[in-house]
């Protein structure tokens, strides 16, 4: 046998599930940043062009597993229609005096987010992707503080998002679920599409 046939190191991939956003949802978030971002210098935000819903983070995953994970991703979705979500709201996370993340809600069609979510979580379980302990909260995440802003400055950027309304109206109609490839660089992670599952 030869043994070094059992040394190859297989490539492994960072990835995550999620729904892509339109351009015309992207631009107005990216708008909003901008209103944002006076009072959040020590945030690092999110561009525009890599705004997304997850449903799930893999993390690292073999590269041969692609494949099935799709699969599974498939079965997950399977009797989940396309739906509606809307733009809603603004938030935190863990709070406003403590800021972390700083997102913007979701509404409409929830239920069904949440059925298409905990459906494919349950069909990646077996292949060896836990479902995450906290329950699932949907948002888009618009920044991260950094961890070395002071706490001052954390509860100022919080009362700022608080007078600070998203506005206008926006639905992002969820046709297709897609397995993405996360490469972290120097200047910010690049995204890319390993499969997409279309909604039926």
């Amino acid at each position: 046998m030869n043994t070094e046939s059992l040394n190859i190191n297989t490539e492994q991939i960072r990835s995550f599930i999620a729904i892509e956003l339109p351009p015309e949802v992207r631009q107005a978030l990216s708008r909003f940043q901008e209103k944002l971002k006076a009072g959040g210098r020590n945030v690092k935000w999110v561009a525009p062009g890599n705004m997304h819903l997850t449903l799930q983070f893999l993390g690292n995953i073999d590269a041969k597993s692609t494949d099935r994970i799709i699969s599974a991703i498939e079965q997950g979705a399977g009797g989940v229609h396309p739906f509606r979500i809307d733009i809603s709201g603004t938030g935190v996370f863990p709070d406003s005096r403590r800021v972390r993340v700083v997102w913007v809600g979701l509404a409409g069609e929830l239920e069904n987010l949440s059925r298409l979510q905990k459906n494919i979580g349950e069909k990646l379980a077996p292949l060896g992707f836990p479902p995450e302990n906290r329950p699932f909260t949907p948002h888009l995440t618009l920044g991260r503080v950094r961890d070395d802003c002071r706490p001052e400055e954390r509860a100022s950027l919080g009362q700022l998002i608080e007078r600070t309304a998203f506005s206008g109206k926006y639905t992002v109609d969820v046709k297709s679920v897609n397995l993405m490839k996360s490469q972290l660089t120097r200047e910010g992670p690049i995204y890319t599409r390993l499969g997409s599952i279309t909604l039926k």
